[in-house]
């Protein structure tokens, strides 16, 4: 039996033994928006616990509006024009409209790479488009400190504008429960200051900091103490089929429009599964997701509710821009130089995270319940061998070796990688 997992722009061809039972994980087909173009001006026109955007924007002298940077699939050339164009229409002026890349710790997307997240050159001849830089100390505003003693520094131009909307991809997230919404905002034009103490282990450890969970998930929780920071905020929420397709669209107020967005999307990417297994295949979700090692880790942790403990999980990421950042490099060097546990105690003292060692932290998560195994055409020797998990130069044969290991025929294949979460619920017997 053939599979094909998204990898890179393209999907990678695996080839299974027949003789095995393989359960290929899907999301269920989701409604598409006939005009997704409309769907957005209708969101605009309907929101969720706010007045219509033209109301909203009518009198306002500047607006600031968030998109993600590239990891992220958001649909922006069909959102960012039409959310323009009402603004324009309500009497703002063109130089007084931002539009700003929300990249977090990430490195700032420029260039065609910049063109091509934007996804519509109107956009970038109409208005400013620019990065968030968060180790810029001067780019920020400080609003103090949350109830957990985190001190609040977000990007000026968001803060100070008066009209702020961050638009976003509602999919599932490893640590904070669902993407999107406030996570825009924080991490995605905080300061690295304020990113690094919610990125610490006193969070990063908690059980509730998982995929899926917002009640109780201590950085949805600060996530949402910050925004309410800022008073008046709004969001676009979008939500796109396992072709890119937008399937969903609202607009409101934040809080409220990121939770009747993740109800939408809920039923769709987690999917109920009644057995688990000794081997599953799976992607880093394709391109963009799978540019780095440092996004790669999350298709290691999606699946592990699954997974028999003792496990093999194996992923395909083409990885082609390589590791991620020299802080993140850093990271793993310790974990190999440490080992999982030495590792971990290293960071439960520590009240700021040093910057993307959390993203080993999770890598860790995933190994506590089985072995990782990993294929992809790119990194170089010694970025393998501090990957601190096994390389394998064949998915298939990586497959067949673990079914052998564990003398169990059942494989789970998971094609889009971590924007599908499975999870056992045992079949009811009567």
């Amino acid at each position: 039996m053939k599979v094909e997992l998204n990898y890179g722009k393209g999907m990678l061809p695996v080839e299974l033994d027949d003789a095995w039972r393989i359960e290929v994980i899907r999301k269920p087909e989701m409604p598409l928006a006939p005009d997704p173009k409309a769907a957005v001006a209708d969101a605009l026109a309907e929101p969720i616990t706010a007045a219509p955007l033209a109301e909203i924007a009518r009198g306002k002298r500047s607006a600031c509006i968030l998109i993600c940077d590239l990891t992220r699939p958001v649909p922006n050339g069909t959102v960012l024009p039409v959310l323009l164009r009402t603004l324009l229409d309500a009497g703002m002026a063109a130089d007084q409209i931002r539009v700003l890349v929300a990249t977090g710790l990430h490195r700032p997307n420029e260039g065609d790479e910049l063109a091509e997240l934007v996804g519509d050159p109107w956009v970038l001849d109409t208005v400013r488009v620019e990065n968030h830089f968060a180790r810029r100390d001067e780019d920020h505003v400080d609003l103090g400190t949350t109830s957990k003693g985190t001190r609040v520094r977000l990007d000026r131009r968001f803060v100070e504008a008066d009209l702020r909307i961050a638009t976003g991809l509602i999919e599932p997230h490893f640590m904070a429960g669902w993407s999107g919404g406030r996570k825009v905002i924080a991490p995605g034009v905080a300061h690295a200051e304020t990113i690094t103490r919610f990125h610490s282990a006193a969070f990063m450890e908690h059980p509730n900091a998982a995929n899926l969970v917002l009640e109780g998930n201590p950085l949805h929780e600060e996530q949402l103490e910050i925004v309410h920071k800022l008073g008046e905020v709004y969001a676009v929420n979008a939500v796109i089929d396992d072709r890119r397709r937008l399937a969903f669209v609202n607009f409101g107020e934040i809080e409220r429009s990121h939770l009747a967005a993740v109800d939408f999307v809920r039923d769709y990417a987690v999917v109920q599964v009644p057995e688990r297994f000794s081997t599953i295949l799976t992607s880093s979700a394709g391109y963009p997701l799978d540019r780095t090692y440092y996004q790669t880790v999350k298709g290691m942790v999606s699946p592990i509710d699954i997974l028999n403990p003792g496990g093999d999980i194996v992923v395909v990421s083409q990885v082609s821009e390589g590791f991620g950042s020299p802080e993140y490099v850093d990271a793993q060097r310790r974990l190999v130089a440490l080992g999982r546990e030495a590792f971990i105690d290293s960071l439960l003292e520590k009240r700021h995270a040093a910057v993307d060692e959390w993203q080993t932290e999770y890598q860790i998560k995933a190994e506590r319940v089985g072995a990782i195994h990993l294929y992809t055409e790119n990194l170089s020797a010694e970025e393998r061998a501090i990957t601190g998990v096994n390389m394998v130069p064949c998915p298939a044969q990586a497959v067949r070796e673990s079914v052998a290991r564990h003398g169990d025929p059942r494989v789970a294949v998971i094609p889009e990688g971590p924007y599908v979460v499975p999870m056992h619920h045992p079949a009811q017997t009567s």
